[in-house]
């Protein structure tokens, strides 16, 4: 059993109550732990130390690993799929205590089903947002996608080398390489 304990900031108190909660469950439950994680960051930052429990996991060093919350493993539902997916392909249990989860019962393995439709819900909404916001865009007139190819610049980089200006200067004035000066100068011949 592995236990993940984790806390924003360090001046969180909630970290000894974590452990302490989780302790009394596994002592209850007669699961030995061989492994306690306390993880102190910010809800952008990785989860490092998450992470080396997960590589615990794969060493079958864990058979479960135990949180206080959901929200300490995870802090979007995708991540929380994929990472319960993984656990859960390793043959390794999960319980989260608050929530009451517990995916070593066919009861909570449901309900990590029930997650995996919401992280999808969740990827079709922000996909949904992403498409308007791009149409928005569009309807002000911003222009999306790559900047446009040199290959717009060779009229303009023709005419240059017809006046007897040299590659590097049509590069510079178009602010172009030399590369793509040289490339579409040698375009011109094979034409």
């Amino acid at each position: 059993m592995g236990l993940y304990a984790r806390v924003s900031t360090h001046d969180q108190q909630t970290l000894p109550l974590q452990i302490h909660a989780m302790r009394e469950y596994a002592a209850k439950r007669g699961w030995s732990i061989v492994a306690q994680i306390k993880e102190i960051g910010s809800g952008a930052a990785q989860r490092e130390l998450r992470t080396t429990l997960i590589a615990a996991a794969r060493r079958r060093e864990v058979d479960a690993v135990l949180v206080w919350r959901l929200d300490r493993w995870g802090r979007f539902v995708a991540d929380l799929v994929s990472t319960l997916q993984e656990l859960q392909h390793l043959g390794v249990g999960f319980v989260s205590l608050t929530e009451a989860l517990d995916l070593t019962t066919p009861a909570g393995r449901a309900m990590a089903g029930l997650l995996a439709v919401f992280a999808e819900f969740e990827r079709d909404i922000l996909s949904e947002r992403v498409r308007a916001g791009l149409d928005h865009a569009r309807q002000q007139g911003k222009r999306l996608g790559r900047p446009p190819s040199v290959v717009h610049q060779s009229v303009k980089a023709r005419k240059l080398h017809r006046q007897g200006i040299s590659k590097s200067e049509i590069a510079r004035r178009l602010q172009i390489s030399r590369t793509s000066v040289r490339r579409l100068l040698a375009e011109k011949k094979s034409i």
